[in-house]
């Protein structure tokens, strides 16, 4: 790690609400990060489909004192820290690292993971975390997001760039020793595009394969447009071309189809080759799992890139209070999305390093518009829905000081969010664009124009018809910022005579937060969430009208135009297709069923002997070279 250049920031943010602290990063480590590249959160953040899990541990959730006010003028200062004081890669000479290490890496969370523990089924980044060291796609992209050819599988394009041929390497296999083979990926499509399939995949990549659709439908026994050339050859024939087939519009990841073949697909998900007996071709082998707790891991000595630097590896749940007090003591050695808000607090301590990256995601604030048609496979708007006028929520959104929780309680690590691509695609990302801005005048302005009065004069507005206005807040628990910036926001909100309440007085366990959201409980009006965006800006499968992770649930003609003009031929042209989405953008603050909050840095934490290990895409350093270079964790 670069030496840190502490900076001292006093700004006008500040004074007015320096005490107020900013979600945790449980709190809206909502995301789902699927490193297929694409846009998914079916939360994506992580949500949870098992009741038992959703329910029993909701009723733990976190109980709030809304009359309890958050101190906005306690602080006048606070030291802030640059992402560019941060390395991307952390490397070692060969030499240096022991060849049969072992180091035990955190998974951050205050629940359980899930345990769905396949790339084709899973729901959450916890899940994907694990996935990550046992398992892997088939093809790999560079810093430019576009796919190239160091993955498990080549490929080359057809000149009319609609059909694909994949090479995967001879010496790919799965963990059992059977090959990983071209039917394998085709059974992966197979399944996902099963009526029965139960995960969050089949979407528009998906569909735009050749007889896709038909297959779907039960109009064909097979899928037309994927031809089994050979054992390691695939070919895959899309409907339409578009520039985002090659920046995560191919499903990569295949299913083991000697496993999964006789199994009913509605049953895989919930099987134990799924959450007890995991199987994957990356760098380490499942030993043992403590469900919901720790997985045990091994070298996988016949991994196709080379043997793995550790003999053994451990991920465990360390709760975000006190993962860094764990890695100081040596605890654990390694921590992926570090929280933000302890970073300055533990950067100092000198048997830690630290890498940092601006992460492909944001924080949001969405509106319930409508609902999900599962029937008819798409989002419906509700005209009726009490956040159903735009003026409403561009206030809401004016109504809050973004720059100054990111200053003054990430430490600079978060920044104010202002379109829906993030900074982390420069290419797209229209940082000309001022989003919503913190603006309590003009919210109130927008709020009296729009017909939102105190008739009562109880402080609180009513709706333009002049019934009592009551907005239901659903967030979830997570670190010690969780609930300050829940108190914050719905004071903020308060400031401008909206009246807004928790869901049941309460922040919600994580995975049942996700599970309301899903099924657009009809208590929700507004909430909090993440995204891990894929390495592809078409935003269809984040806010497409067939999407059903649009939890908004906003549709429109405009927003189906604008998506599909994205996609079209035009946009291999990259200028064309930077115009695009600038209007994307604009017309999404515009409209704004979901605004953007914070943008944020990515930052992993990791014990002084650890080595060969990187964060971001593109750094040529893959996770079988992460190693130890002592046998014991550096401790102070």
């Amino acid at each position: 790690m670069k030496k840190f250049v502490r900076q001292t920031a006093v700004t006008a943010g500040v004074v007015s609400m320096l005490t107020l602290a900013a979600c945790g990063d449980e709190a809206t480590e909502t995301e789902e990060s699927d490193d297929s590249g694409e846009d998914t959160a079916e939360e994506t953040e992580d949500d949870d489909d098992e009741e038992d899990d959703g329910d029993d541990d909701d009723e733990e959730g976190t109980e709030v004192d809304e009359d309890e006010e958050v101190d906005v003028d306690d602080v006048d200062e606070d030291e802030v820290v640059s992402l560019d004081d941060f390395d991307q890669v952390r490397e070692a000479d060969e030499s240096e690292v022991l060849e049969d290490g072992s180091l035990t890496a955190a998974i951050v969370s205050d629940s359980p993971f899930e345990g769905t523990l396949n790339w084709n089924f899973y729901h959450g980044t916890h899940d994907a975390q694990i996935l990550s060291w046992f398992d892997e796609a088939l093809l790999s992209w560079g810093d430019d997001f576009v796919y190239n050819q160091e993955g498990a599988a080549t490929y080359e394009v057809s000149d009319d760039n609609l059909t694909y041929t994949f090479e995967i390497h001879e010496d790919v296999n799965w963990h059992d020793g059977e090959p990983v083979t071209a039917e394998d990926w085709e059974f992966a499509y197979e399944v996902i595009a099963d009526p029965e399939y139960t995960g969050v995949r089949f979407g528009e990549d998906i569909m735009n394969v050749e007889g896709v659709m038909e297959y779907h439908e039960g109009e064909a026994d097979e899928i037309s447009g994927i031809e089994v050339i050979d054992d390691k050859t695939l070919e895959i024939t899309f409907i339409e071309a578009n520039p985002s087939i090659v920046t995560g519009g191919i499903w990569s990841y295949p299913l083991a189809k000697h496993i999964f073949e006789d199994m009913p697909v509605d049953e895989i998900e919930s099987s134990s080759e799924v959450r007890e007996e995991p199987i994957g071709f990356g760098p380490y082998v499942v030993e043992d799992i403590v469900p919901g707790e720790s997985i045990q891991m091994s070298r996988n000595e016949d991994y196709w890139r080379g043997t793995p630097a550790l003999e053994e590896a451990t991920l465990q749940v360390v709760g975000p209070n006190v993962v860094a007090n764990s890695l100081e003591s040596g605890d654990v050695d390694y921590v992926e999305s570090f929280p933000a808000d302890q970073v300055v607090d533990t950067m100092d301590a000198e048997n830690l390093e630290f890498l940092g990256v601006t992460d492909r995601a944001y924080t949001y604030i969405g509106f319930k518009l409508g609902e999900w048609d599962a029937e008819a496979g798409e989002n419906v708007m509700n005209e009726d829905a009490k956040m159903a006028d735009p003026a409403l929520r561009q206030a809401m959104g004016k109504a809050l000081d973004d720059e100054a929780v990111g200053e003054n309680f990430y430490d600079g690590l978060r920044w104010d969010g202002t379109t829906l691509i993030p900074p982390s695609h420069p290419e797209f990302h229209n940082d000309e664009i001022e989003g919503h801005g913190y603006d309590p005048e003009e919210a109130n302005a927008l709020l009296d124009e729009a017909g939102y009065e105190d008739v009562t004069g109880d402080g609180f507005r009513e709706d333009p018809d002049g019934d009592e206005l009551v907005i239901t807040f659903a967030s979830m628990e997570g670190g010690d910022t969780a609930e300050p910036i829940a108190q914050y926001y719905m004071q903020a909100w308060e400031e401008v005579g909206l009246n807004v309440e928790l869901l049941d007085g309460r922040l919600h366990e994580f995975n049942a937060f996700y599970d309301m959201v899903e099924e657009d409980d009809e208590d929700i009006d507004i909430y909090q969430g993440a995204w891990t965006v894929g390495i592809d800006v078409d935003p269809d499968s984040l806010y497409g009208r067939t999407s059903p992770a649009n939890y908004s649930r906003y549709v429109s003609e405009e927003n189906d135009e604008l998506i599909e003009r994205g996609l079209s031929d035009e946009a291999f042209d990259v200028e064309y297709r930077e115009e695009v989405y600038n209007e994307w953008q604009e017309y999404m603050v515009e409209q704004t069923p979901v605004y953007p909050t914070v943008y944020r840095a990515d930052i992993d934490a990791m014990n002084e002997r650890v080595v060969n290990t990187a964060i971001g895409d593109g750094t040529g350093v893959y996770r079988y070279e992460i190693g130890v270079t002592e046998e014991e964790p550096v401790t102070n």
